[in-house]
């Protein structure tokens, strides 16, 4: 996957022999891939490069969770839990502010139960203070600030936001969507570009200097391919643009993601909750609503989300998504105690099955410590082929001089019936990829007025 690939002889073709039907095709396409790499590597990858150092510490935060913050998810194994409204009403004597979001109910023996608590002051609007309470005992263990369907704590949720969004709010999504948008063009490129190579020129043995880096590069970046291309479009899933332009894709397709429905009539006779401040605020009902769920099969790990209002029903949803997945969820009468509607992850539409495992696959949670050590190498991969790609960029130069770009005008080599459908194709593209577009079209402008400087540099020298 090469940043800055070389023009020079030792990537010539041989002369003195015709080009086979196949290498007409490619021979003016080849500049072409090549300046558009060129570009991506050099202005691209500073945004790739936090992605991926990002990236990196985000796969190592799971297990260093469970290590900083193990006083509050584990508890000494008792003999029996206890029922979870009295744990819940041990959670609220301890943190009697805001209402209950959510309660998790200890997944393994050793875990704590999570209440989780919205409206918290001082905690952020979108997070909730979760509570951990001892299952055997419900003395409160500690409480922290949670965030997302995965539970973050504190030290994930910071380096998620941080990977996510630079911390700097809806405006950094640019930075991570940027970054996602470009990566697969250059893993793509790249991938072309070395595999076109002939295999005696593509040898790391006996090389050295320039073309050494430039073996190394296309090695690793060649293994490195198919995880690259799967981080990108995984993580245009839920980017800002282009991920709203994929959901209406996939909802114009019958793609998706289902949801039970919490609706239950009104019953606000029958001393329901408001607002879910009521019933699940004091506990009370919550075994016999986590019972119901268990007789129609929903095992740990669990999810009890209260009525939001007098007319809803209490859902309660599987939230395992390591492998296998367990994503079924049911809705529960707050008073009867009936399960009044049923949602099974298998009659999940497709679609929405591989949106659910990809982006679960890219966050290290699909298969636990191997997909995130899997992850923490991939991350790996991409720091040093950009660092190579610079460095390449430095040994184009002359001297102590920075790197020399690809040369001009490919696109004039490449023949019209190319060249048109190939320009329709990027337009398609930029158009469903809104940030590649942009960028794409700015760096031709940028390319445009260097190219006009140079011509009447030309000019006038000629003039002289």
């Amino acid at each position: 996957m090469s940043t800055a690939p070389s023009t020079t002889k030792d990537e010539a073709p041989p002369s003195g022999s015709a080009p086979a039907p196949g290498r007409r095709t490619w021979a003016p396409l080849r500049p072409l891939i090549l300046r558009m790499h060129f570009y991506a590597g050099v202005l691209i990858a500073p945004f790739l490069l936090v992605a991926a150092a990002t990236g990196f510490l985000y796969a190592a935060s799971f297990p260093i969770e469970k290590v900083v913050y193990s006083h509050e998810l584990t508890a000494p194994v008792g003999e029996e839990k206890l029922p979870i409204s009295e744990q819940v009403a041990a959670a609220r004597k301890a943190h009697p502010e805001g209402t209950v979001n959510a309660v998790r109910p200890s997944p393994e023996d050793d875990s704590t139960t999570r209440v989780m608590l919205s409206g918290v002051e001082g905690v952020d609007e979108d997070h909730t203070l979760a509570v951990f309470v001892d299952p055997y005992t419900a003395e409160v263990r500690g409480s922290l600030e949670q965030y997302g369907s995965t539970g973050a704590l504190p030290l994930r949720t910071w380096i998620d936001e941080f990977h996510r969004d630079l911390r700097l709010g809806e405006a950094g999504r640019w930075y991570s969507e940027l970054a996602a948008s470009w990566l697969w063009v250059v893993a793509l490129g790249g991938l072309v570009l070395w595999f076109a190579r002939s295999r005696a020129r593509r040898k790391l043995r006996g090389t050295s200097g320039r073309r050494r880096t430039l073996s190394l590069h296309g090695t690793v970046g060649a293994w490195a391919a198919a995880g690259l291309l799967f981080l990108s479009a995984t993580g245009l899933t839920w980017s800002q643009y282009t991920g709203a332009n994929i959901d209406e894709l996939r909802t114009s397709l019958g793609g998706a993601t289902p949801s039970v429905s919490a609706s239950a009539g009104d019953h606000s006779g029958h001393g329901a909750s408001s607002g879910g401040t009521g019933e699940a605020a004091d506990g009370a009902g919550l075994d016999k609503v986590l019972a119901a769920a268990r007789a129609k099969g929903l095992g740990d790990p669990v999810e009890i989300v209260p009525p939001a209002d007098v007319e809803s029903a209490y859902v309660v949803r599987q939230i395992q998504r390591s492998w296998p997945t367990k994503q079924d969820s049911v809705a529960v009468h707050p008073t009867t105690g009936e399960v009044t509607d049923e949602l099974r992850f298998a009659d999940y539409p497709v679609l929405a099955k591989l949106t659910r495992w990809g982006i679960d696959l890219h966050t290290g949670i699909l298969f636990g410590l191997v997909s995130q050590i899997a992850l923490m190498l991939l991350a790996l991969a991409l720091i040093v082929l950009i660092l190579w790609g610079y460095r390449m960029w430095w040994q184009r130069g002359r001297g102590s001089a920075f790197g020399r770009p690809i040369p001009r005008g490919a696109w004039q080599q490449v023949p019209p019936q190319i060249l048109v459908p190939l320009a329709v194709a990027v337009a398609v593209v930029g158009y469903f990829v809104p940030l590649l577009g942009i960028s794409l079209l700015a760096f031709l402008a940028v390319d445009i007025v260097l190219g006009e400087i140079d011509h009447r540099r030309g000019r006038a020298a000629e003039s002289r």
